[in-house]
């Protein structure tokens, strides 16, 4: 049943937007017009557009394409994932499981997608097939797992772990940006002051204690260099920023690139054990799921290469995959590793002789996840202070700086 978009006025008057499925464009002015709604334009999604009975344009296939490529949020995916193994365990028909969701969907963007994967299942495509048409939404890891789960008939319990791990790496995911946000607030808080203070408040001051005469204390002439500097130059300091973000950014694009900011961020004194630790719950939380939904050890191994989101530790993966095309174990190639701690390497080695490699993962992903809790906490305890320290040092040498030539000046007409 092909999809449409429409543009629409309300009984109010209010122009209202949406998406929505039926055989025809009459169809759906049809329905539309039983909920007493106007339509003024609609076209179907991937099909041609019409404005009463006119055709043409591919403003839909692009917005189609668009929607295929744009990555959904985790938490948005996470509900949906979670809602549809519900449905599925409770005997729900897997493209009436789909429609429920649709009816209930937040995301128009989201919506639209789900709806072309329900149309492709009803025209007989498997639900792995119809996902993979849209990998900004569903990535290999969701794919690969959804396809196990229907090989094997375990569909229902695959997408519960897959909702499950979706909302573990959300926490995760926030855990750091928790970590880092109250850092990241006082350095932007200071910046801010101390530009206020040198570019309005400062220059100010300096004129008066200058226009004074005398002799200045070597503070303020720092201070003042700094400040002239400062007023001079700021425009062409704000674009050498932007100019090192682009940089960044562009550098960060290109495969080497990316691999020496990973690499340097890994070796970061206070960072990089952060980060270390959780590139390490990411692959065993990974690896354990997609065993789990009985995905083959080598392919698993390569969807995590390609999720684990560091590209140093996707390396290191990759060649662990290589040794075991040659025969090798998962353990021996990660304890020659630096990335992976030696512990890791022996638990995976206990859980490939017992045969519990699924459970030693989840264990080591745990493990991991609470030493994430931990370095998080202590990294704010001891960034904390020495922000408040950092930024107090600034202001109070701003402070001195305009303070001794007062002081001096209030000697010299005492006397």
């Amino acid at each position: 049943m092909p999809i449409f978009e429409y543009k629409a006025l309300t009984e109010a008057g209010r122009t209202k937007t949406g998406i929505l499925d039926a055989d025809t464009p009459r169809e759906a002015r049809n329905r539309l017009h039983k909920q007493k709604i106007h339509v003024i334009e609609i076209h179907q999604l991937g099909g041609a557009k019409t404005r009463g009975r006119s055709a043409g344009g591919s403003r839909a296939e692009k917005l189609l394409v668009a929607l295929s490529t744009r990555r959904e949020s985790v938490a948005t995916l996470s509900n949906f994932t979670r809602q549809f193994a519900t449905l599925l365990k409770a005997g729900t028909p897997l493209a009436e499981c789909l429609q429920v969701l649709i009816e209930q969907m937040p995301s128009r963007r989201f919506e639209a997608i789900v709806r072309d994967v329900r149309e492709r299942v009803t025209a007989g495509e498997s639900l792995a097939e119809a996902m993979s048409n849209h990998p900004g939404a569903f990535n290999d890891l969701y794919v690969s797992m959804v396809r196990a789960g229907e090989v094997s008939g375990h569909l229902d319990e695959v997408l519960a772990r897959i909702g499950a791990y979706l909302n573990r790496q959300n926490r995760l995911k926030n855990k750091i940006l928790s970590a880092l946000m109250y850092p990241m607030i006082m350095v932007a808080a200071g910046v801010l002051v101390v530009s206020v203070l040198m570019k309005f408040v400062v220059p100010k001051i300096l004129k008066l204690v200058t226009a004074r005469g005398g002799e200045l204390p070597m503070p303020t002439r720092i201070l003042k260099s700094v400040s002239e500097f400062f007023n001079q130059y700021w425009i062409l300091l704000v674009i050498l920023v932007i100019g090192l973000m682009v940089i960044f950014k562009a550098v960060r694009q290109q495969k080497q690139g990316r691999y020496l900011i990973d690499r340097i961020c890994l070796s970061l004194p206070i960072f990089g054990d952060l980060f270390r630790k959780q590139a390490i719950s990411r692959f065993a939380t990974t690896l354990a799921t997609l065993l789990r939904s009985g995905v083959p050890v080598l392919e698993a191994l390569q969807i995590v290469q390609d999720v684990v989101d560091n590209s140093v530790m996707s390396q290191v993966i990759g060649q662990v995959r290589e040794r075991i095309v040659e025969g090798t174990d998962i353990s021996t190639p990660l304890k020659k590793s630096k990335m992976f701690p030696p512990v890791v390497g022996h638990m995976i080695a206990v859980g490939e002789q017992s045969g519990q490699l699924e459970d030693i993962l989840a264990q080591l992903s745990e493990a991991y996840d609470e030493e994430i809790d931990i370095s998080a906490q202590r990294m704010t305890a001891l960034l904390e202070p020495v922000l408040i320290i950092s930024i107090a040092v600034v202001v109070a040498f701003i402070v001195l700086a305009v303070v001794l030539p007062m002081l001096r000046l209030g000697r010299n007409l005492g006397n």
